[in-house]
């Protein structure tokens, strides 16, 4: 071989191994921040502008380029084309499962509310809560994101899929016992044994929250939080 097919062999060879590297740091930062109400090709696409796939891709597409352009057999450049491209078919490949992965390690089926440290009162309320949510047949994925204490506890799901929140909880409150006593199809609210339960819908899941009959839902009235969003920023 000449000293130009070797120079090209030897970026393939880079070229190859930072398309494999660029997968695997793609599955990691999609692992920890991905959408996990994403398709594999939003997921990709969003990896792509906001995750270091992005340049990762630039970088692999210039070595391929250079490899490509100092070739001298056709394998060779049939390889530095098929690089770039298999590795972007690798990162959409493994974008499902680093979503499902962050789905089992970040989010729950049902809100939880009990944290350890907290002082006995704040710690009582949100064992009340904890029961509350417990009771009902929840929708949606849930992250520990919230408010917790004796004004109630409130937790935010997502949704992966097409749902009618508000209707989920008009069949499901009922049928373990509640009583629905606010629902003007902006939120519900149902009570219980002096316990209370509310939710809302936001864009991209909802928001639900558990206390005392007597307390206001979603901390509304406290003046800590005049003003705020009841929907977070990322639902």
């Amino acid at each position: 071989m000449t000293g130009r097919a070797v120079s090209a062999a030897v970026l393939l060879v880079v070229g190859a191994g930072l398309a494999l590297l660029a997968v695997l740091v793609h599955y990691e930062f999609m692992r920890v921040y991905g959408d996990i109400t994403a398709t594999a090709l939003e997921g990709l696409m969003w990896g792509l502008t906001a995750g270091p796939a992005g340049l990762a891709l630039g970088l692999v597409a210039v070595v391929a380029l250079i490899g490509f352009m100092l070739s001298t057999r056709l394998w060779m450049r049939l390889a530095a084309v098929a690089i770039p491209v298999l590795m972007l078919v690798g990162m959409f490949a493994v974008t499902p499962s680093a979503l499902g992965q962050r789905l089992a390690v970040q989010f729950n089926s049902t809100p939880q509310c009990v944290i350890e440290g907290m002082d006995e009162r704040t710690a009582s309320a949100d064992r009340e809560s904890q029961q509350t949510f417990d009771s009902i047949e929840h929708i949606g994925h849930f992250g520990g994101g919230g408010m917790n204490g004796v004004g109630g506890c409130t937790r935010g799901f997502v949704l992966s899929g097409d749902a009618d929140v508000l209707q989920h909880y008009r069949a499901a409150l009922p049928a373990a016992g509640w009583d629905v006593v606010e629902d003007d199809g902006r939120h519900l609210r149902a009570r219980l044994d002096g316990r209370a339960f509310a939710v809302m819908p936001c864009p991209r899941g909802g928001v639900v929250w558990a206390g005392s009959d007597d307390d206001p839902a979603f901390g509304q009235g406290r003046p800590e939080l005049a003003g705020a969003e009841i929907c977070p920023h990322d639902l």
